[in-house]
């Protein structure tokens, strides 16, 4: 199973679609807020055979989208957020408090617009960064890939724009 894992697109969409491009097939799209109004958009681009999870970023401003999701992706319980409830530009603590005590192993967030993968007693915590106005030293656009092996085992790429 190959899933894309995206972030803060802002409306910017046209290096999303590149990746998108680039990325086919993939089994699941998670995007983890900011898409500011380009939901419908991105639905279609990644069809109907993909599964399709976004929720609501702080820029969202007229979206219905949930404001986090509870997923399951193989044998893994997932946290999909934005993260701006939880005050991740200060540091991902009151996150990893959540994911464990609401039994998680994975929680993926955005908002930084920074690319971050860390494993914290047992968590494994992720933001894609961002496709559109990245904000880590040499401000490349960012996303990752999940994927699950034969074993059911997950493992990520962080991957960057252009390289």
């Amino acid at each position: 199973m190959k899933i894309l894992i995206v972030s803060d697109t802002h409306r910017r969409d046209e290096n999303l679609q590149k990746v998108m491009e680039e990325q086919k097939p993939f089994d699941m799209l998670i995007h983890l807020g900011d898409s500011e109004g380009s939901e419908g958009k991105i639905a279609g681009w990644a069809g109907k055979d993909c599964e399709l999870h976004m929720v609501l970023g702080n820029n969202d401003f007229f979206s219905d989208l949930d404001r986090e999701k509870e997923i399951q992706i193989g044998k893994y319980k997932a946290l999909l957020t934005h993260g701006h409830y939880y005050n991740v530009s200060l540091g991902t603590e009151r996150l990893e408090q959540e994911a464990e005590e609401r039994n998680f192993d994975i929680v993926m967030y955005g908002h930084t617009h920074r690319p971050l993968y860390e494993v914290h007693n047992g968590v494994t915590i992720l933001n894609p960064g961002s496709l559109s106005y990245p904000r880590q030293e040499g401000r490349k656009p960012s996303y990752m890939i999940m994927e699950l092996d034969e074993q059911g085992e997950a493992h990520y790429t962080l991957n960057f724009l252009g390289r």
